[in-house]
């Protein structure tokens, strides 16, 4: 069975953190970039989108940047000290950050970055279905826009206004938005 390569950012200032992340984090399953510097990571997460970003927490610095980073559709993983760990996972979660008790054993670990890949695939789903939500009601909006100029310059009702656009669809062989534009450009 094939894997696709997941990216991954692993930041971390301790270098045995990124040695025993990078021995579970194996190509070809993953592609890993270990960053010890949170300012590199900032731009880095910046110019691109990684599927998981893995941070160490670093005495209250990885938490800033997991929180700063959130948004982005890659999941994010903040590894905690296990005498922090509520109080860092009650901190970041409300931003959508999963934390990770650290040092931890290979099994949980593994299993947390199976649950961040998980988010991530959510994400990206959601991700596109408000994308293409929020186009919906951009044409929407501009269907409206064009009837109502429809009818206050060519005192159509909006039923009438309504079967215009489609009409002029049809005949032209465009979509209603076309249309509607043209009515915008025309009357707006």
């Amino acid at each position: 069975m094939a894997f696709d390569s997941r990216s991954v950012l692993l930041v971390a200032k301790d270098p045995k953190i990124s040695q025993s992340a990078c021995v579970l984090l194996a190509p070809p399953a993953f592609d890993v970039q270990a960053v010890n510097d949170f300012n590199e990571a900032r731009r880095l997460c910046a110019e691109r989108v990684y599927n998981i970003v893995i941070a160490d927490y670093a005495d209250g610095e990885g938490a800033d940047f997991a929180i700063d980073i959130s948004g982005s559709l890659g999941a994010v993983l903040l590894l905690a000290p296990p005498q922090l760990f509520e109080e860092v996972s009650y901190r970041v979660e409300t931003s959508g950050v999963l934390t990770v008790n650290w040092p931890s054993d290979q099994f949980y670990f593994y299993n947390m970055i199976k649950a961040a890949i998980a988010v991530q695939y959510k994400a990206q789903i959601l991700s596109s279905q408000t994308t293409k939500l929020k186009v919906k009601m951009e044409e929407i909006r501009l269907v409206n826009r064009a009837k109502m100029l429809l009818m206050q310059n060519l005192k159509m009702t909006e039923q009438e206004a309504h079967r215009y656009i489609e009409k002029e669809a049809m005949d032209r062989g465009q979509k209603k938005t076309a249309v509607a534009e043209s009515v915008v450009k025309t009357y707006g």
